[in-house]
């Protein structure tokens, strides 16, 4: 298992490497002045160059990602072409959108397991046909559309929510719920498919194994047969889809801030392609890969100590 982690986080480390390089070099091949656009279509050519020169865009491009390798690795991102910080622009759109990706996890996770065990328990019925089918309905949506359903219907029209979704500073845990939980459930809406027919399938395919025979024939109760023998061996693949799942809800957040105006990590990724702002996409790339990483790691531990099997292949 130690040897198995450290390569895991040998990879990770590869991976992030490979994400802010490729960040780096997209960025810089893109049309685009970084000066001319903070200071507008009317300002002198002359204050144009002195403000490149002043970011320090106008040096080689090996000079550069010599210089934002060494920021990776001392975790020093600079500072923005905006002028505060990197860190201090990324840090409370971060925890924003933890915020709203935490919320949205409680509310997927243990919803989609429970349809998903519940329609393989039903194969064929007409519960396992609703569940299967409302998840590929509400998967095929993007997130965008579900948050501008959920934005016209719920918080315009009825007023049951809010349209900005950004709690104040203040606010107490009850109002912030107030304010997340419709960008959250358009997020739902989204990855509870994937995981409920994840978890469906693996379930079947543990229903019909010889060990789950054994055990009922045993003469062990049918909740007692679910939880200590077939979500041990069923869970694996669902683990694997809600880890990558992780990484793509911080990726793809942007659709939903854009809509309920909930100034996320999303928001800042956004702002900084239009700024043309190298530190802070890089920056907040880096933070969404480094969660990716993270997660998938944290998966593979989960499946292993489940599942003993694992645990012998990651050891060979």
């Amino acid at each position: 298992m130690g040897r198995f982690i450290l390569k895991r986080l040998g990879l990770g480390l590869i991976t992030l490497i490979l994400i802010w390089t490729l960040v780096f070099l997209l960025v810089n091949v893109l049309p685009g002045n970084p000066a001319r656009q903070m200071l507008g279509p009317l300002a002198q050519e002359s204050e144009v160059v002195l403000l490149n020169q002043k970011l320090g865009v106008d040096r080689p491009l090996t000079t550069q990602y010599a210089d934002s390798l060494k920021n990776l690795f001392t975790l020093d991102f600079g500072t923005s072409f905006q002028g505060p910080s990197v860190i201090s622009m990324i840090r409370p759109a971060l925890w924003r959108s933890a915020k709203l990706a935490a919320l949205a996890l409680v509310l997927t996770i243990p919803l989609a397991i429970f349809a998903g065990v519940a329609a393989a328990r039903r194969y064929g019925k007409r519960s396992d046909r609703a569940i299967v089918l409302g998840g590929l309905v509400t998967s095929s949506l993007p997130d965008y559309v579900n948050a501008t359903i959920l934005s016209s219907l719920f918080c315009v029209l009825w007023k049951f929510g809010e349209v900005f979704a950004t709690p104040p500073d203040d606010s107490g845990l009850f109002t912030q719920l107030r304010f997340l939980i419709f960008p959250a459930l358009a997020m739902v809406m989204l990855y509870f498919g994937y995981i409920a027919r994840m978890t469906r399938a693996g379930v079947i395919g543990a229903l019909n194994s010889d060990y789950v025979r054994t055990a009922t024939m045993k003469g062990l109760g049918q909740r007692s047969v679910t939880l200590r023998h077939v979500l041990r061996n069923a869970l694996a693949p669902t683990i694997t889809v809600i880890s990558t799942q992780i990484g793509y809800l911080l990726g793809s957040i942007i659709g939903v801030e854009k809509v309920f105006n909930y100034q996320g990590i999303g928001l800042t990724i956004t702002d900084a392609v239009k700024a043309h702002d190298v530190p802070v996409l890089q920056g907040t790339t880096l933070f969404v890969a480094f969660v990716y990483v993270l997660t998938m790691l944290l998966g593979d531990v989960l499946i292993a100590f489940l599942n003993p099997r694992v645990r012998v292949g990651m050891s060979k």
